[in-house]
């Protein structure tokens, strides 16, 4: 699986070796028409004017800005190899565990009243936002977070995501490509505030004879200027002034609106360029996937190209950066009344793409997440495409498996859910607690259109909710029982409002009294179970496995060890049945408690 990326990286690094040997090449060569131009401009300075020396300095001044502009180009180039290589290997540490190092763990989408965000490990440390993000805009790690934590997609339309995940995890060379290039945009907080002003159409002046005065006063006054100095009119230099003080008038007054209107988007247009050429890529890209195509068809046809618009756009914000240049801002206003033609085209670019442009940030946005989804098809052994069932509460998996463990340690189960309960039993360290979020943490994958980490798995789409990583709160003096508490009670309230629900529990009430767990424990599973409800609970507590025969859709199953040659020894595989091993004892005596 590896020998792919490991391919693409000596590849890039061979190409990397020629581009930076040619890179320091050029770059001598540049010094060298440098310190030529310099002997050309002396000696013409020294012996006095030379047509010969002229022409050949003129060459080379040529020659010195074309290899200038082929440098550039190179380093480009090389840039690109750099960043194809990080990428790669990132994939790799994907493949060999090491991706637990990788800085963005979704940090800011960390909420611990989520119904399993964190229980499940789906962001944070060590978590399913961590392993598979590839978004580095602001809509595309929104859009990854939300089909992480919030997916409230149809069967169509799961079906649809399936389809462009397993397309694009087909062509890793495209992906990475576009990776990088999303990585050119980088991460902008300010991209929502961008959008927001792109979408307010509301014109510059709606006074059209203010409009007239302020677009065509700098024409007249530029064309008069001109022919004054061309036929030395002296008698219009009067005229000439005149209008150049009215015009700097008509710019200070107006100062205030130009600068709310033209500075709002320039203060938010951070790297604005990249983005046409990733708009440029998905549109010339040919997709076969209905979601891909509905992707390219929201970043507009010709008429209303994306790519086009964010070039038009950029050339305007071009042009509003002029003021960083105080000199040629002040005679550009004096002369042209640069502000107002400025707000004038970004009024004009508004009127044309303001209704369209948070489309192509949506858009632009859920393909970075889709293009991390399919990551897992390429790093990931164990994978396939789940399928979407129209029964109720029912997952059934061959080979089921944790897709954040590596692929050698990783041990898969079968698993079949049909509208039940399992109360899963077994000692410590056998496996309890991996295996409920292995069955919630697929769940995730497979509503969100992914893969799955399953030789073959069948699921209907069911509310997650989960109680599992309880902690206390000291600042509202709530224990780890009360919080438990909590959770459970939230658990059983949207039961009742929504019986389509998976639950999964670890160590139900394991902060209080044996009797008061068990007690607790039964009057939970009874309630859940007159709500029509799925799930998996662990326990400690074997006397709740007694319920399976109670209650005709409780069911048990165990994990369990097994010793050999004085050492203990886990298969992590669950069982039907109840636990009948326990090895508490076992674990003290081998860490010497005991």
């Amino acid at each position: 699986m590896d020998n792919r990326f490991t391919q693409f990286i000596k590849e890039h690094e061979a190409s990397l070796k020629k581009h930076n040997v040619l890179f320091n090449f050029v770059g001598y060569v540049k010094l060298g028409f440098f310190l030529i131009l310099i002997v050309s401009g002396y000696s013409t300075f020294t012996k006095g004017f030379s047509l010969f020396l002229i022409g050949i300095s003129l060459c080379i001044f040529f020659l010195f800005i074309g290899f200038w502009v082929y440098q550039d180009k190179l380093k480009e180039k090389i840039d690109y190899l750099s960043g194809m290589i990080a990428i790669n290997n990132r994939h790799l540490d994907r493949i060999s565990g090491k991706w637990d190092s990788f800085s963005d763990i979704g940090e800011e989408f960390i909420d611990s009243e989520h119904p399993y965000g964190c229980d499940l490990d789906i962001v944070g440390k060590k978590s399913l936002f961590q392993f598979l993000n590839r978004t580095h805009t602001w809509y595309g790690r929104q859009a990854f977070a939300k089909d992480l934590l919030h997916p409230s997609y149809t069967k169509n339309e799961l079906q649809k995501r399936q389809e462009a995940v397993f397309e694009l995890s087909k062509d890793i060379e495209f992906t990475n490509q576009m990776e990088y290039y999303f990585s050119k945009i980088g991460y902008s907080p300010s991209a929502p505030d961008l959008v927001s002003n792109l979408k307010d159409s509301k014109p510059f002046t709606t006074n059209k004879i203010l409009k007239f005065i302020l677009l065509w006063t700098p024409a007249i006054t530029v064309l008069l200027i001109a022919f004054m100095l061309i036929f030395q009119l002296k008698n219009l230099y009067l005229t000439g002034a005149t209008l150049a003080m009215i015009q700097a008038l008509l710019w200070a007054l107006g100062f205030p609106k130009t600068q709310n209107y033209l500075g709002a988007i320039l203060d938010t247009s951070y790297k604005l360029a990249p983005y046409s050429t990733v708009i440029e890529m998905l549109k010339s890209k040919s997709f076969h996937s209905e979601k891909l195509k509905e992707i390219q068809s929201q970043l507009g046809a010709s008429e209303t190209s994306a790519a086009q618009a964010i070039k038009d756009l950029n050339k305007i914000l071009t042009k509003i950066s002029v003021r960083s240049n105080l000199i040629i801002y002040f005679v550009l206003n004096v002369f042209l009344l640069w502000d107002y033609q400025c707000a004038f085209m970004l009024e004009t670019w508004k009127a044309k793409y303001a209704h369209l442009s948070e489309k192509w940030f949506l858009a632009l946005g859920e393909f970075e997440s889709l293009m991390s989804f399919s990551t897992l098809g390429n790093v990931c052994s164990n994978i396939c495409m789940p399928i979407i069932s129209d029964k109720s509460k029912i997952i059934e998996a061959k080979d089921l498996g944790h897709p954040l463990l590596p692929n050698e340690a990783r041990v898969n189960n079968d698993f079949n859910l049909h509208d039940n309960i399992f109360i899963i039993s077994g000692s410590n360290m056998s496996g309890k607690t991996t295996f409920l979020r292995t069955v919630g943490i697929n769940l995730v994958l497979a509503q969100a259109g992914s893969f799955v980490c399953a030789k073959k798995m069948t699921f209907s789409p069911l509310k997650i909710m989960t109680s599992m990583r309880i902690v206390d709160d000291l600042n509202e003096g709530i224990s780890t029982f009360y919080a438990e508490l909590k959770r459970i009670k939230t658990i059983i309230d949207t039961a009742k409002n929504d019986s389509n629900m998976l639950f999964l529990i670890d160590e139900i009430f394991r902060g209080t009294n044996s009797v008061d767990r068990l007690i607790g424990a039964k009057t939970v599973i009874a309630q859940l179970n007159t709500l029509n409800v799925a799930g998996l609970i662990t326990t400690h507590d074997l006397e709740l496995c007694q319920l399976e025969n109670i209650y005709p859709r409780i069911q048990n199953y165990n994990f369990s060890e097994y010793y050999r040659d004085n050492a203990i020894y886990f298969d992590y595989k669950i069982k039907p049945g109840k636990s009948n091993t326990t090895n508490a004892k076992y674990l003290m005596k081998m860490i010497g408690i005991i």
